[in-house]
């Protein structure tokens, strides 16, 4: 785990916000906002590889620059690791935070899903993980209502209002077409947006 912003303070509850932010929307700050109430301190992770789709379009260091300037709160830390699943981020964390540290993983109804029903090819990979950290799981289009086995390790996040019209690729299509973006962006990544995604569109 390299990280290129430290939240200040000592916290030991931590929520790990993993995500491919192309790029970070207003929707990616409400979650973790509402986290805040719940934890100490938020990590924002831009993996260097995904598990479940490709790297493409804007490269690692522009989404980079978009994170750490969208992500200016004290309470927030950007980080980048080179594992792609939940189980391998929290092993890089722990030497970070100590072993009394809890992890709890933010995530939308859409990826608590993929997380709960992949098939890891051994019925104790997921119990194993869940010893390890918990999800808070904001609604996506919809209430994510988890397996009754898995209830205490995945909590819901309230949320000021549904987001689900919020998402990375309505920006990159409304920037393609000359659209309304700047309501779905944090103001302080405005000026970037443009000359990132626009050369994306027009690239052969």
């Amino acid at each position: 785990m390299k990280f290129y912003r430290r939240a200040t303070g000592n916290p030991h509850r931590i929520a790990v916000f993993p995500g491919s932010f192309n790029p970070p929307t207003v929707a990616h700050l409400a979650l973790a906002e509402a986290a805040l109430g719940l934890t100490d301190e938020i990590i924002f992770v831009l993996p260097e590889t995904f598990p479940h789709k490709d790297f493409s379009g804007v490269g690692f260091d522009g989404r980079l620059d978009l994170l750490l300037g969208a992500a200016a709160d004290p309470r927030y830390s950007v980080a980048s690791t080179g594992g792609g699943l939940f189980i391998d981020m929290a092993r890089e964390l722990r030497p970070h935070y100590g072993p009394s540290s809890e992890f709890h993983f933010l995530c939308g109804r859409d990826a608590a899903e993929r997380i709960v029903d992949w098939d890891y090819g051994d019925l104790t990979t997921l119990p194993a993980m869940f010893k390890t950290f918990s999800l808070l799981v904001a609604a996506r289009a919809g209430h994510y209502e988890p397996p009754v086995e898995f209830a205490a390790s995945i909590a819901p996040l309230q949320m000021q209002r549904d987001f689900s019209d919020v998402s990375a690729t309505e920006v990159r299509r409304l920037v393609a077409m000359g659209g309304d973006w700047q309501s779905l962006i944090p103001a302080s990544i405005w000026g970037r947006i443009p000359t990132l995604y626009r050369a994306q569109t027009l690239a052969p």
